[in-house]
């Protein structure tokens, strides 16, 4: 541990959909640094996936920034490196050393497990889950085929691959004829609602089809649920806690990209007025789903809650919206965890989930 402040690389932006909810999520996080505590080192990764050191200011996090080839940098993979290198180091010789990473990166390359395994090659402490959480909670195949052998409820869903699509279009549709509509049709990798569309008929079932498919190679189509939509944040590494329950009550068709980041009009309902049996029943919910995918540090948990009190847990997001007025800080605010607190209780995560790492061997010599 240095003697003065941590040196917290942020990064976010990223090669995304959602590359505009992170530079939100990015800039609220080093607002609230503390800057006794910590030197914030922010790094944009563009949309064409360059690395870019910025200044720490809180301008660095808007969008189409001016940017410097002589800022390009790159992750390095050499843990003897302890950071990063510029591309060019004729005028800035050496690596730039950090003591953790702070990902703020939402949806594929980023939040996705790919960031997360160069950081593990690197040995460079991170916030967050690692690269199996994070590609399970990508996934969201995967990630129901995990929280069902974990015991949860899920919701009825089948998928098929974009190519399947293109060749096989009778046998998908004969498989949508046992959904219970309306479903809702979905990119598997990815989040802030991008690539969904809430299909009420069989007749929008192919327009659906083709925006998931601009998303993600493979697609998710779910049984809609009739019930409340629950959310609760997951924080710890062995031990997990869970935050008290939200609601999102939408006034749109669904809670949408539009409604989330766009009109906000959605109400958020913290916390939510649950009968006390139901609300421990979503927080054990949502820690079970957290150790289901062996999560890390943060997770935020989706679920519904139906009008007979079942839980049914539809999606767990590794890097959740990290904004002052997102539901996962929200959610601890509620819970007497204060965002700056949250802030520094992750990073401690982050250290504690390295430091016991050290004590895995990757050496026989050692037996």
């Amino acid at each position: 541990m240095p003697d003065g402040p941590l040196r917290v690389a942020l990064l976010f932006g990223g090669r995304s959909a959602e590359h505009e909810v992170s530079l939100r999520s990015a800039r609220s996080v080093f607002e609230a640094m503390d800057k006794r505590r910590y030197e914030p080192l922010p790094i944009l990764l563009t949309r064409e996936g360059a690395w870019y050191r910025r200044p720490a200011e809180i301008g660095s996090f808007e969008d189409c920034p001016s940017l410097r080839e002589e800022d390009r940098i790159l992750a390095s993979p050499d843990p003897s490196h302890g950071g990063f290198r510029h591309v060019s180091e004729k005028d800035r010789p050496g690596p730039i050393r950090v003591d953790v990473v702070f990902p703020v990166l939402h949806g594929p390359y980023g939040e996705d497990g790919t960031v997360q395994g160069l950081l593990e090659l690197a040995d460079i402490p991170y916030v967050g889950c690692g690269v199996l959480a994070s590609a399970v909670g990508m996934d969201k195949v995967l990630m129901k085929a995990a929280f069902r052998d974990a015991g949860l409820e899920i919701a009825p869903f089948f998928w098929f691959l974009r190519s399947e699509w293109r060749h096989d279009q009778e046998r998908i549709l004969a498989r949508l004829g046992q959904s219970t509509f309306p479903v809702f049709v979905k990119p598997a990798n990815m989040g802030s609602s991008v690539g969904i569309t809430r299909v009420e008929h069989p007749s929008g079932f192919r327009s659906a089809v083709d925006l998931a498919a601009r998303y993600d190679r493979k697609i998710v189509v779910e049984d809609g649920i009739t019930g409340r939509e629950i959310e609760v944040s997951v924080l710890g590494n062995d031990e997990p806690q869970a935050s008290v329950p939200g609601e999102i009550v939408s006034h749109s068709e669904f809670y949408d990209y539009q409604e989330k980041y766009i009109h906000d009009t959605a109400e958020l309902m913290i916390p939510a007025v649950l009968p006390t049996e139901q609300e421990e029943a979503t927080r054990s919910a949502a820690v079970t789903a957290f150790k289901a995918v062996d999560g890390a540090g943060l997770a935020r948990v989706d679920m519904f809650v139906t009008p007979e009190g079942r839980v049914i847990v539809n999606e767990i997001n590794t890097l959740p919206g990290f904004t002052s007025i997102s539901m996962y800080p929200k959610l601890w605010e509620a819970s007497g965890l204060p965002y700056d607190k949250l802030i520094d209780r992750l990073i401690e995560l982050a250290l504690e989930r390295h430091r016991d790492k050290q004590n895995t061997a990757t050496d026989r010599s050692t037996q």
